[in-house]
């Protein structure tokens, strides 16, 4: 193996800008209707003086990293810009060259402590060296001049050194392993508060845009389904039951995954969801299509709860930690407490997706009844960066279908300006369309075409127009 190239990071520049969503997203404890994106931007330097700019982007959700009820969304957007001003200066602390990987595992610990002392739980710190971590390797592929892609595979960032998880894992020969895909499959999310036929439209937005699920099937001809459950469990089976009438209208075959978004306590209360959902025939077809849970238990219980007794004999389909996933072992605590699975999100680390792709790997070579799965969720990122760098990255771990969402509940690129909504068309027409008066994603036969992400650079041959955003309001 080549020693991976090491560097300095020498600036880093914060932005935001306001999105507004065309619908509101109810999931967990919150409905959204708008938000900032966060944006990073990024200097390196090379010993030989040559530097390299990149950047990224995420949306600072609210109630999804800490749901603590007493905070207002503000608060929660003040939270999530003081952790990534935090990693910030965790980052621009130290001037010594590292490897891309380096300068993470150098600050790792040191800002989740940071970060701690501020009152922030794990899943709430690593997103601002979640966010910082995509830029750096965004900018040392335009450096290389090489795709993300054949960063990772190369292991051009060092991955693997000086961090005692990624040990044992053969982590060089297993991302050497790794092979993109051309395309792949979008599951589609039905949020809480989203209408599923057109009788249920109380406010229309009427923008020509699909609104029901009747018309996300119409229109972008999806296959792969994320449904959010409540665990009101009666509300639950009536609402089912409503998706199903609609999904039954196909005979293709259609694939689901059921996000208890920690509305449970233990075990028993999913696991009699379920019982109820076999104990339907209506939900039948339904049922049989369920790929796995997601996260039904509550993050402070989930690793504490055992669901080894009740995963064959009453849950009946593999579950997955979502929320739970804060620390760089929450999988292996999660493994021995009989999950299955474990979701990849960039706004937690890309890192952390590849060494949990690892662990999948390393864990199905061993004599087991079980197979360890990731899956790849969505946290309504939007079109450009995030998009774009999260679906190259579930992309190359080999996962087959990518929940998203960022592109229905948002309208495209329409709030952005028009040469900035052009760039991104021109550099990846495969990736985008526009219509409906912007650029936005394209969804074909439920399927998004990926070929241009194998671009120098962190999957984007474009760039965000910085000077029409504001700096980070710290």
């Amino acid at each position: 193996m080549v020693e991976a190239p090491r560097f300095v990071i020498r600036e880093i520049a914060l932005y935001e800008r306001p999105v507004v969503l065309r619908l509101p997203f109810r999931f967990g404890v919150v409905t959204l209707t708008e938000c900032p994106q966060v944006f990073a931007h990024v200097r390196i330097v090379f010993a030989d003086g040559q530097s390299a700019w990149g950047a990224a982007a995420e949306l600072m959700a609210p109630k999804w990293f800490d749901k603590n009820l007493a905070l207002s969304n503000e608060d929660n957007f003040d939270q999530l810009r003081r952790v990534t001003a935090l990693a910030r200066e965790a980052y621009l602390s130290d001037a010594t060259p590292g490897s891309a990987f380096g300068h993470f595992a150098r600050h790792h610990d040191t800002h989740r402590l940071a970060a701690e002392r501020l009152g922030f739980n794990p899943l709430l710190a690593s997103y601002g060296p979640a966010l910082l971590d995509r830029a750096v390797l965004d900018a040392l592929c335009r450096a290389l001049q090489i795709s993300f892609y054949a960063a990772v595979r190369s292991n051009a960032a060092g991955i693997g050194s000086a961090r005692p998880e990624f040990d044992g894992l053969g982590m060089d020969a297993f991302l050497a392993g790794l092979a993109p895909a051309a395309h792949i499959e979008a599951r589609h999310t039905v949020g809480m508060v989203d209408a599923i036929t057109a009788t249920e439209l109380k406010k229309p937005v009427a923008d020509g845009l699909p609104e029901t699920l009747e018309d996300v099937v119409r229109v972008y001809g999806h296959r792969y389904f994320k449904l959010k459950v409540g665990g009101d469990i009666d509300a639950d089976l009536a609402r089912l039951g409503a998706i199903e009438a609609v999904l039954d209208r196909t005979a293709e075959p259609y694939f689901v995954s059921l996000d208890g978004n920690e509305q449970y306590t233990d075990a028993a209360g999913i696991a009699e969801l379920m019982a109820r959902m076999r104990e339907t025939p209506a939900l039948a077809r339904l049922y049989a299509s369920i790929l796995f849970v997601e996260q039904p238990i509550a993050r402070k219980l989930a690793l504490e709860r055992d669901l080894r007794d009740l995963r064959s004999a009453s849950i009946g389909k593999p579950v997955i930690i979502d929320e739970s996933d804060g620390e760089l072992d929450s999988f292996v605590q999660a493994r021995a407490r009989g999950y299955a699975g474990v979701s990849s999100k960039t706004c937690k680390g890309f890192y952390k997706s590849l060494l949990n792709a690892a662990r999948c790997a390393a864990w199905n070579a061993e004599p087991s009844q079980i197979r360890y799965f990731m899956s790849a969720e969505d946290l309504t990122t939007q079109a450009g960066l995030a998009v774009q760098q999260d679906l190259a990255l579930v992309n190359l771990l080999g996962i087959t279908h990518v929940e998203r969402n960022g592109h229905h509940y948002v309208n495209g690129m329409a709030a952005l300006p028009v040469e900035e909504q052009r760039a991104f068309l021109d550099a990846h027409g495969d990736l985008y369309e526009r219509s409906h008066g912007a650029v936005r994603l394209r969804i074909a036969n439920g399927r998004i075409a990926l070929a241009s992400l194998d671009c120098p650079g962190f999957a984007s041959a474009a760039m965000p127009d910085f000077d029409a955003m504001t700096a980070l309001a710290i």
